[in-house]
């Protein structure tokens, strides 16, 4: 009778770890589609961004510089900031604003 008890409880417990397996599964699923994939096509859509400045365009960088390009090298932009003021940015210190998200998503 022991026996048929113990035989019982580890079949039982099988079921429970497929159901917790699935579990994790589906809480992985769930995060990868709401937290992971968008903020891969952010960052897609922010690459494309710096990839389609060109001289002559304003932009805003993260430390809240405006400037003018005036020259774009391969991972700098050369930045009038001031008439015969320039600095040399890193193209990763370029963001789009939201005001531009919004209008390229609109243009879609």
């Amino acid at each position: 009778m022991i026996y048929n008890l113990i035989a019982l409880q580890a079949a039982g417990g099988n079921g429970a770890g497929i159901m917790n397996i699935g579990l994790i599964v589906i809480l992985f699923a769930v995060f990868y589609f709401f937290m992971i994939r968008p903020q891969q096509k952010k960052q897609k859509e922010i690459k494309k961004f710096r990839d389609a400045l060109a001289k002559g365009d304003k932009i805003i960088t993260a430390g809240g510089i405006y400037g003018k390009i005036r020259n774009v090298g391969t991972t700098t932009f050369d930045v009038e900031i001031s008439e015969g003021v320039r600095i040399t940015i890193d193209k990763n210190s370029v963001y789009p604003s939201s005001q531009e998200i919004t209008e390229a998503t609109a243009q879609k």
